[in-house]
């Protein structure tokens, strides 16, 4: 496949996905915002979205500490926000200032199939200005969902055994636990 067939493949993949995955939330707080799928142009929001992270939320999404450096260097982000839909899908809470038209990302899902199991690893990050807003349990139940409609029978996450907030959502919703071979995490498995 010649380089312009497969980014017009990947550009046609996106455009059907997201128009599948684009809906409206109201928080807890009264605050409306559009869950959707990521774009190539988000690469300037997820640099301030990355601004917004605690040390502990990175933390705990990342088992480690990396640096805003890091987190927000071009090549990095151009990877992330610039998904192949066959293989990831990954949703952004988008929220528009009406004052300004100003966008800001407030979370960021990610979904990776992986096809030979026939299932898919999920992984969630959320600002922390946001946090206790219902993002965490809509975010994952949208996510569920884009699993049972590419018909994967598994979905899981490894979370750190301190984070019981995402341990509480995910019991919600139906996923069970298991200990991980370090003693710092556990795997949430759901079966679909």
């Amino acid at each position: 496949m010649r380089p312009t067939e497969e980014v017009e493949k990947l550009a046609k993949s996106e455009s059907q996905i997201a128009s599948c995955y684009v809906s409206q939330f109201t928080m807890k707080d009264g605050t409306e915002v559009t869950l959707r799928p990521i774009r190539p142009t988000d690469e300037p929001l997820m640099t301030r979205f990355h601004q917004t992270l605690s040390d502990r939320s990175v933390y705990m999404r990342y088992f480690c500490s990396l640096s805003l450096k890091s987190r927000v260097a071009h090549e990095r982000l151009v990877r992330i926000c610039f998904v192949d839909c066959d293989r990831e899908i990954a949703l952004v809470v988008d929220r528009e200032e009406r004052a300004t038209g100003q966008h800001e990302i407030l979370r960021v899902a990610r979904l990776i199939t992986s096809s030979p199991k026939n299932e898919a690893e999920l992984a969630i990050l959320v600002s922390d200005k946001y946090q206790k807003q219902g993002l965490g349990t809509e975010l994952l139940h949208r996510t569920i969902q884009i699993a049972r409609d590419k018909k994967l029978r598994r979905v899981w996450g490894e979370l750190l055994r301190d984070n019981l907030a995402m341990q509480i959502i995910a019991r919600k919703l139906g996923f069970r636990f298991r200990l991980c071979s370090g003693a710092a995490s556990i795997t949430a498995v759901l079966e679909i």
